[in-house]
């Protein structure tokens, strides 16, 4: 039997949230698809003098509640479903967090390990050219996402800028703090997921000392890791790509972050008791908190039912599948959904686009201070309607997220409704002049 791609799993969920919700028809009929999805081929000269061709997407999936906002990723499996999906999560992560914008991603089918510098910035400003007219500061706002950073940003920043003819910062966000980025976008993501956890600490059982483990040590991963062992907890594992350790005292977060500039947390296994063990084993390690902050798909039904921690936090998007959602619910295990969980890195995005129109520059007091309000405000709305209706986490984030979809769309509907109710059937004004 064939599984449900990544986007039939996150229509599912948009779904079943639904039936919580008395919606006009109209609102479901429109979720179902992408409003706008572009494909494109960026051939770019090598520095071998050759020329190759690769595969691009970008995906505005939704833009009810503003202009769409959503990262651009570099992988060798970016494919159509993949960002259509990725792009309604943005829609409903947006939404989630109250912020004034749609739902959008982009990708480029490439392995980024095998381009040089100079031919990844040939590829950023051809996805540029590429979707100009597709993106900008009203209309789609990018950002990184895996395998693109700062520096892709603002290539395309300059790329972009050059096409309209004018420096253009609120574009695109995750630049560069001297060309315009915010301080306090590098650890934004893993930042807003810790804040949920402080701020709830107490409703999920949570204190000092308690073991925690994390799959995926990335940017995301590694500033959770951070953030987390300066307040008490103890990381007993950890994976990457490569392969993972464990150690049941707790790694030394200065050394795994070192293996991990250096190519691998693996490198660290065999000192101060720390042992390598197979990725697939680093979800059934004895710990009282999950963090996956991997790839989509990493907890499925095969192997949900091994995993030891209470509280999972999804600061990857789509990490876990439906099929094994329903087994850890009937585990008693508590999953902070990645719509919610990881939502600090696009809340933060959203301070950057602020910050550039307005001219203006945050400190990184400031910055942490908002996200902290924005994240605890958002919790504790999602707690709210969790408790209210008696569903998941991740059930209530997706009810909070299309009350305010729909709220929009229905807010437009009856203004078109209205323009045609005040026009003649030709498309004249009804109505006598004074």
């Amino acid at each position: 039997m064939v599984g449900r791609s990544l986007f039939e799993n996150t229509l599912k969920r948009v779904l079943e949230a639904a039936e919580h919700l008395d919606l006009d028809p109209s609102v479901l009929e429109k979720l179902k698809q992408a409003l706008e999805m572009t494909q494109a081929r960026l051939s770019i000269r090598m520095d071998d003098g050759s020329t190759k061709s690769f595969l691009a997407f970008r995906c505005r999936y939704d833009d009810s509640l503003g202009p769409t906002k959503g990262g651009i990723r570099y992988h060798p499996q970016v494919n159509a479903d993949e960002v259509m999906a990725l792009a309604l999560m943005m829609t409903s992560k947006c939404a989630v967090m109250d912020l004034p914008f749609g739902g959008a991603k982009g990708g480029v089918k490439v392995e980024p390990r095998s381009l040089s510098n100079t031919e990844l910035e040939r590829l950023a400003r051809a996805y540029i050219r590429a979707f100009a007219r597709v993106i900008g500061p009203d209309r789609d706002i990018p950002a990184p996402d895996v395998a693109t950073n700062e520096w892709t940003m603002a290539w395309m920043m300059d790329e972009y800028s050059t096409i309209v003819g004018k420096r253009t910062p609120s574009m695109i966000t995750g630049k560069p703090v001297v060309l315009g980025g915010s301080l306090g976008r590098d650890d934004a993501t893993a930042r807003g997921g810790y804040n949920i956890m402080k701020h709830k600490a107490g409703t999920l059982g949570l204190k000092r000392g308690h073991r925690v483990v994390i799959v995926g040590v990335g940017n995301a991963g590694k500033h959770m890791a951070q953030l987390l062992a300066a307040d008490g907890y103890k990381i007993v594992g950890a994976g990457d790509s490569k392969g993972a350790v464990h150690v049941q005292d707790g790694l030394d977060i200065g050394e795994l972050l070192a293996a991990k500039r250096h190519g691998s947390v693996t490198s660290i296994a065999g000192s101060a008791g720390v042992s390598e063990i197979p990725r697939d084993a680093l979800l059934a390690v004895e710990c009282e908190i999950l963090v996956l902050a991997g790839i989509e798909n990493t907890v499925h039904e095969g192997n949900a039912g091994s995993i030891k921690a209470r509280l999972i936090v999804e600061l990857a998007n789509g990490p876990i599948t439906p099929e094994a959602d329903e087994i850890l619910s009937a585990m008693d295990v508590v999953i902070l959904p990645d719509i919610l969980a990881n939502a600090g890195g696009v809340t933060v995005s959203y301070f950057e686009w602020v910050q550039n129109r307005q001219g203006e520059r945050w400190t990184l007091e400031q910055v942490h201070e908002r996200l902290k309000t924005a994240m605890e405000r958002e919790a504790d709305a999602v707690w709210a309607y969790a408790r209210d209706k008696n569903i998941t986490l991740r059930t209530a984030a997706y009810v909070l997220a299309l009350s305010r979809i729909a709220a929009a769309m229905e807010a437009l509907d009856v203004e078109e409704e209205g323009d045609h109710r005040r026009s003649g059937k030709d498309g004249s004004l009804c109505g006598s002049a004074t």
